[in-house]
């Protein structure tokens, strides 16, 4: 048996550090020439610091993090409309909620798994079967010979479009930038993770270390003329002191811009002895801050049916199981997209008087229990 991960992601490492534990031979191809820091901040809820705990990375995570104690939901003004303590998952579950530097994650689970099963620049170029196997074709004309694939290699899955039929992109008409930079928030959101709520418009931020704060601010595309030099700023003036500080103080040529988009939800995840996982099975936009949990939850039901059957037994069962929250997942993130970046007055004023008085604690802690609460392999 020899298996090939294809896609060096965080759902990709995940995996490896799965099988690696299982003693089941694998090789992970990444795409990158290098590994370097990529990314910006990241959030590990509940659900995936129970499977990383598993693992025993947990205590290396949380010194390279960032403790999130509450959530917190606020007009453009930093005005609370709907705040939400995490304590009690904490208690729950014996863990802390998490804000990481992408590229922390990365390293840690990179170092777990050991280089000398991860290949670099490696792109994937064709598959073709070769009588019971997979010969793997890269760009830079190497091949290798492999009886499994597990395709993690993202929204774009290279996996996905060769073996797979094809799926659905779907654009929020949503553009996002991403920005680390040094800085200490006030003691307040020190240990908040803070989304601000405009007029079609919104900005989160997170402190992921003691110096940094990782932040993303979204806007509606119709809001951005695109023929003009980008003035971020400017599209966020009216929004609190704290927002524009954080625009201004981070440096052009360290921002991250794109759009946002998904897949719409589909369910041919798998077929004889190849799976995808993570975005390249249910990409979701980032609004619940999901996407990379989801991804270690798949490779947690892949584990844990492997205690009790074969790599191709797991792979053909994984997708039952996972295919049901993924899509919560996708389907409410795009809801929440689409709340959050309202622009009629009438609809904005109403969305901010249900959530600051109409949404009782016992409403978001169900659905972060859905969230938080693993899925189970019966």
């Amino acid at each position: 048996m020899q298996v090939a991960i294809v896609g060096g992601g965080i759902g990709g490492l995940t995996t490896a550090l799965v099988l690696k534990n299982a003693n089941i031979p694998f090789t992970l191809y990444e795409a990158a020439s290098e590994i370097r820091q990529v990314g910006a901040g990241i959030i590990l809820a509940s659900n995936a610091m129970q499977v990383l705990a598993m693992y025993g990375i947990d205590q290396l995570l949380y010194s390279k993090g960032h403790r999130i104690e509450n959530m917190l939901i606020t007009d453009a003004g930093l005005g609370t409309l709907s705040q939400f303590s995490l304590k009690g998952f904490e208690q729950q579950y014996g863990l802390q909620n998490l804000a990481i530097h992408r590229a922390h994650l990365h390293e840690i689970l990179w170092k777990e798994v050991g280089g000398q099963q991860i290949k670099l620049n490696k792109r994937l170029h064709s598959v073709s079967r070769n009588g019971t196997n997979f010969e793997l074709s890269f760009e830079d004309g190497s091949t290798s010979l492999v009886t499994h694939i597990i395709g993690a290699d993202g929204i774009k899955s290279k996996v996905r479009e060769l073996l797979f039929p094809a799926v659905q992109y779907r654009s929020a008409k949503q553009l996002c930038w991403r920005g680390v930079l040094n800085y200490e928030l006030p003691a307040s959101y020190k240990h908040g993770a803070i989304e601000a709520w405009g007029k079609g418009k919104r900005m989160g931020f997170v402190q992921i270390n003691e110096q940094e704060v990782y932040w993303y601010a979204v806007i509606n595309e119709d809001m951005v003329v695109t023929d003009q030099p980008m003035d971020l700023p400017a599209l966020f003036r009216e929004f609190h002191p704290i927002v524009m500080d954080l625009l201004d103080q981070t440096s052009p040529d360290k921002l991250i811009r794109g759009p946002l988009y998904d897949i719409q939800p589909f369910t041919t995840w798998n077929q004889s002895r190849v799976c995808l996982l993570g975005d390249a099975a249910h990409a979701t936009t980032p609004n619940l801050g999901q996407g990379a949990c989801q991804a270690i939850e798949d490779a947690f039901v892949l584990g844990e049916l492997l205690k009790t059957g074969t790599l191709e037994q797991a792979m053909k069962r994984y997708p039952a199981i996972r295919m049901r929250k993924a899509h919560y997942v996708v389907n409410t993130s795009w809801q929440l997209g689409k709340i959050s970046h309202l622009t009629n007055p009438v609809g904005m004023g109403l969305r901010n008087f249900v959530l600051k008085y109409l949404t009782p604690d016992f409403v978001n802690r169900r659905q972060l229990d859905k969230l938080f609460k693993l899925d189970t392999v019966n």
